[in-house]
């Protein structure tokens, strides 16, 4: 994978497309890429896999259009543990991107799997533990062995969960005290259940737990600039603080909701309860220190 003369323009991705911008780098810290090619087959077993194209390129692109100078790609579901793609995209378009893996991780092999992703390349690895039975491994044998591995190559570990999972999280936490945790898009808590919300909360108390504060437009019951959700944030960054949160726009998911610029915007432009600084943490410092990037 070569970089055209087009994308190597995106180095001047420093002069900031707006006055905000330019006061601090702005990190996403969440987007999925993926192309239709036969040499990064899909999983077996993927249904209905996309069919429009949504690769590196197409990221840079509205990146620059919005001021966004650096962003995590977390490997996309529909390639399972194939991490080919991804592991492709970081090296062709480096400094841009930094990627976070996925291992099976009902195999008891999967911690040498991310010792040799993490040799690679990859900075981080994403579980996903189902509701219902089927995410019951994360109470299993396996997972310690895993989180262990992932404290001792310093990297994090980001969860995708739902807010029923939060208190299953607890006992690994406690093992591995030193390993950054990520909570993805506030665990996806309904609006309509904002008591579980606390679910999450109670691991404010951990100080290597962040969470990223996206899905605002999935689960708000409001348009543009879902106020109802905005109340979720507010409870989060009473509880972990602006040090701790991070704003993701979770591309290309976010746009059967919603556009790039938006999920940008309702942190930027909308959260009057974030000061100047708050926003400097939230939109790109607490990223920054949780996936260091030159």
């Amino acid at each position: 994978m070569t970089m055209t003369r087009r994308e190597f323009s995106f180095a001047g991705l420093a002069v900031a497309a707006s006055t905000q911008a330019a006061q601090y780098r702005i990190v996403d810290a969440q987007i999925h890429v993926w192309i239709n090619d036969p040499r990064y087959p899909w999983a077996p077993g993927t249904k209905n896999p996309p069919k429009e194209n949504r690769t590196p390129g197409m990221a840079l692109d509205l990146m620059r259009a919005n001021g966004v100078q650096r962003t995590v790609i977390a490997q996309y579901i529909g390639y399972k543990w194939d991490n080919s793609y991804c592991l492709d995209s970081l090296r062709k378009y480096t400094p841009y991107f930094r990627g976070v893996c996925r291992v099976d991780p009902t195999d008891p092999a999967a911690p040498d799997q991310l010792s040799h992703l993490t040799a690679q390349g990859f900075h981080g690895v994403r579980i996903s533990p189902a509701a219902d039975a089927g995410g019951d491994w994360i109470n299993g044998p396996l997972m310690p062995p895993l989180w262990k591995r992932a404290q001792s190559l310093k990297i994090p570990m980001q969860v995708y969960a739902p807010i029923t999972r939060m208190p299953d999280l607890v006992r690994l936490i406690e093992l591995c005290p030193h390993l950054t945790v990520v909570i993805d898009h506030m665990a996806d808590c309904p609006i309509d259940r904002p008591q579980e919300l606390e679910k999450l909360i109670a691991l404010a108390g951990f100080p290597h737990v962040f969470v990223k504060i996206s899905h605002t437009w999935s689960i708000s019951r409001q348009p543009y600039p879902w106020l109802d959700a905005q109340e979720y944030v507010k409870r989060l960054y009473a509880a972990f603080g602006p040090q701790r949160l991070m704003w993701a726009s979770d591309w290309p998911v976010d746009l059967a909701w919603t556009t790039y610029d938006k999920t940008l915007s309702v942190v930027r432009d909308s959260m009057s309860f974030l000061n100047a600084d708050d926003k400097n943490w939230v939109l790109g410092k607490t990223a920054q220190q949780v996936w260091p990037f030159a």
